[in-house]
């Protein structure tokens, strides 16, 4: 039976916890208020993880230490070089498989789906972080620093976490017009919570998916439009009623708010088709997206 040590306790980091308690597999996870789920083989733990020691610590005899940290995107520039460099250096102590939480902000803007094939090219101070902590990674894989490292990418995710769940659960379930600081028909490839937890647990542990990173099974692209309508009709809601925030409204309201205010970083997302092929991802591993429907149905109510 191996331990995991689970960094992170949000959305993401339950549900690998989840997943690999109800495997059998003993897991610690670890978050500065000790939260995560409630579980027999779930151990939680309050730490700070910007704490080296503390981490390499509780990471001592791990088969694998996941990163699923996901700072305040507004702070990622002051929050995460502290993070990175500590997991790094608990990975380097620890022994351990280093899985991180990974993300499409380091490929940039780009034509066409992004594939295993697409560089990181992301030039923007925040966008070019996330695709440097994985450079950082794998340079110290390579150089024997640390084990192995991988590293699973997902798009927007549909459950929780997301421009849909923040912007469009509640006034949809409500029968309310929702709006959204983005167009309503580019097509977008939106991710599961659950797929995300399985690619990193599955690829964690096979010596195939090591040093190197994987897209993350997802559904064919939509648009906000069909899948908010998608939504309503499996939760049995009224028809929704969209409409997209003017960019001039959103650059005032952004003076004020700072998650508004860093949207304009990747409007490029949503503003033509944004979607991945993790065609490689589901061929090596047989791993396939979950049903649209479960994973909306999956959706907590906003409180």
């Amino acid at each position: 039976m191996a331990s995991h040590v689970i960094v992170g306790a949000g959305a993401v980091g339950s549900a690998t916890a989840t997943l690999l308690a109800e495997r059998g597999e003993q897991v610690t996870i670890v978050s500065r208020s000790g939260s995560g789920p409630d579980h027999q083989n779930v151990k939680r733990v309050a730490a700070d993880a910007t704490d080296a020691d503390r981490l390499s610590q509780i990471a001592e005899g791990a088969a694998v230490l996941y990163n699923c940290l996901n700072p305040e995107y507004h702070r990622w520039l002051t929050d995460w070089p502290p993070l990175a460099a500590a997991l790094l250096t608990a990975a380097e102590r620890s022994g351990a498989v280093y899985a991180i939480t990974g993300n499409l902000y380091g490929y940039g803007e780009v034509d066409g789906p992004i594939t295993d094939d697409t560089p990181l090219a992301a030039t923007h101070p925040k966008l070019k972080l996330r695709a440097d902590m994985w450079r950082d990674a794998l340079a110290a894989a390579e150089s024997g620093r640390i084990r192995a490292v991988t590293e699973v990418r997902g798009s927007d995710y549909i459950e929780a976490n997301s421009i849909f769940t923040f912007m469009l659960d509640k006034p949809l379930r409500a029968g309310k017009r929702g709006l959204v600081p983005t167009p309503l028909d580019v097509p977008h490839s939106f991710t599961a919570i659950a797929d995300m937890a399985r690619t990193m647990v599955t690829v964690a542990g096979d010596e195939r998916g090591l040093n190197k990173a994987w897209l993350v099974p997802s559904n064919e692209p939509m648009t906000i439009r069909q899948i908010a309508e998608r939504f309503t009709e499996v939760i049995g809601a009224p028809k929704p009623k969209l409409a997209s925030i003017p960019a001039l409204v959103l650059s005032v309201y952004g003076l004020f708010d700072p998650f508004v205010r860093e949207l304009r970083t990747t409007r490029y997302q949503w503003a033509k088709p944004f979607s991945l092929d993790a065609s490689s991802t589901t061929s090596t591993f047989g791993i396939a997206p979950t049903d649209l429907d479960i994973a909306l149905k999956a959706i907590k109510p906003v409180a």
